[in-house]
């Protein structure tokens, strides 16, 4: 029915191993170059201009919107000429926006340069979990969650390294030190986008079906997946709530001590990088993909009653209390994560797995655009509505994931199928 666009010489004869790690070491380094600008972030530009906090925010704040539309061209771009070429040229982008931050010197080159970056942020987004999908797909193993796992292990173990690294040296506040730190992080990108062109495998790539069949067309008559879309826009953001919500909560809400938030925040990036595989095989095992994103749904919901649960426990005993907290949290990421990129990507049609996965990245930016006016607001009026809000988003999440198991091709899966597929191949899974 579809026709292939590129063939390649026999795909499936490279083991799993020779697809894997190229794309982890490309998301390795563009990892390394996010970490080292995140604690940077505004100050940057603070230290570059004369703009104030509110206009540096704000032009940032204009940037992110004027590119939301961009994964909307995207899908269509990656259905087309196939995922490889533009992830590499949206990290090739964010390498030369942050180049330009050298030059920022006002407001005008200052929204361009972050325009720039934005945009390229929004072509890497939307296009590489369906280069990871296409790369698991053509190693012939089946175990895409897994894929999704490794890749979100090294991602966040190379963004801490690249915080820490760009932490211990800010102690110098030095501009030179501020411009170093761009500089690295513009070059980590371009590295990035050229193991991307170069290194990794080129995979076999179906032409989307003809017009009316395809595209953004065929994506808002599948209920199914626009009911998908949503149900993950809820889960992120819960996802995006811990780092959002526990700074001000702990501080201000608990009274607790200054120093806690950066360790728990800490211990949920160390979780992430070094047992998102081990959990992903563990839930694999026993529960489909919509399933276990219900159980995530369940952990969120445990998490926020917890959290609110947090003002009656003795200060003497709150930090442990909250280490506690914060595994469950992770816990809850862990079985999400891997679970819905995979279902994601396996609930698209042949053909139009571009335009479907950059529609489901929609979820992750609206979440980041409503949770923090959304904390504020609630925050505001009460410390404990917060936790109410999203414990009920959660637990509505977990029910119509559960209403959703039938309806979405790969949520139909048994287990009994899922567990033959395993031990048909049992090295595959890791």
């Amino acid at each position: 029915m579809y026709r292939v666009a590129r063939p390649v010489e026999d795909p499936e004869a490279e083991d799993s191993e020779g697809r894997r790690w190229p794309l982890l070491a490309a998301v390795a380094v563009d990892a390394l170059g996010t970490g080292m600008y995140l604690p940077l972030s505004l100050l940057f530009f603070l230290q570059a201009t004369d703009l104030s906090l509110a206009t540096i925010g704000g032009l940032v704040s204009l940037a992110n919107v004027l590119s939301l539309p961009v994964p909307l061209a995207v899908g269509q771009l990656v259905d087309r000429l196939g995922p490889r070429l533009v992830v590499a040229s949206g990290q090739a982008l964010q390498g030369l926006g942050f180049l330009l931050y050298l030059t920022v010197s006002g407001a005008g080159s200052l929204l361009a340069a972050v325009l720039v970056t934005t945009v390229g942020l929004r072509v890497y987004w939307s296009s590489v979990f369906t280069l990871i999908a296409d790369q698991a797909d053509a190693a012939g193993l089946g175990a895409k969650d897994h894929w999704f796992a490794r890749t979100g292990m090294i991602r966040e173990a190379g963004a801490g390294g690249g915080a820490l690294l760009a932490g211990g040296l800010l102690a110098w506040e030095s501009a030179q030190v501020y411009n170093g730190l761009i500089l690295g992080s513009g070059v980590a990108f371009l590295v990035a986008a050229a193991v991307v062109a170069v290194v990794v495998p080129s995979t076999p790539h179906m032409l989307p079906p003809p017009k009316g069949h395809s595209g953004y067309r065929a994506l808002l008559r599948d209920r199914a997946y626009l009911t998908l879309i949503a149900t993950c826009t809820i889960f992120s953001l819960c996802s995006s709530f811990l780092a959002l919500s526990l700074p001000v909560y702990l501080v201000q809400g608990l009274d607790g001590p200054d120093w806690a938030p950066g360790p728990l925040l800490a211990l949920n990036t160390v979780l992430l990088a070094t047992c998102s595989a081990a959990v992903t095989r563990f839930v694999r095992r026993r529960w489909g993909r919509a399933r276990a994103m219900a159980w995530a749904g369940g952990l969120w919901a445990i998490w926020c009653a917890a959290s609110a649960a947090a003002s009656l426990i003795p200060s003497v005993a709150l930090v442990p209390y909250l280490v506690v907290v914060v595994v469950c949290f992770s816990l809850a990421e862990m079985t999400y994560g891997p679970a819905a990129n995979a279902l994601a990507a396996d609930a698209a049609p042949d053909g139009s797995r571009g335009t479907y996965m950059a529609a489901f990245q929609y979820s992750f930016a609206f979440s980041s655009i409503v949770a923090p006016s959304m904390f504020g607001l609630l925050f505001s009026q009460g410390r404990l509505l917060p936790w109410l809000a999203v414990g009920l988003l959660a637990m509505l999440g977990a029910v119509l994931m559960l209403r959703l198991e039938h309806r979405l091709p790969q949520a139909r899966q048994t287990l009994e199928h899922e567990t033959k597929t395993r031990n048909a191949m049992p090295e595959a899974a890791d």
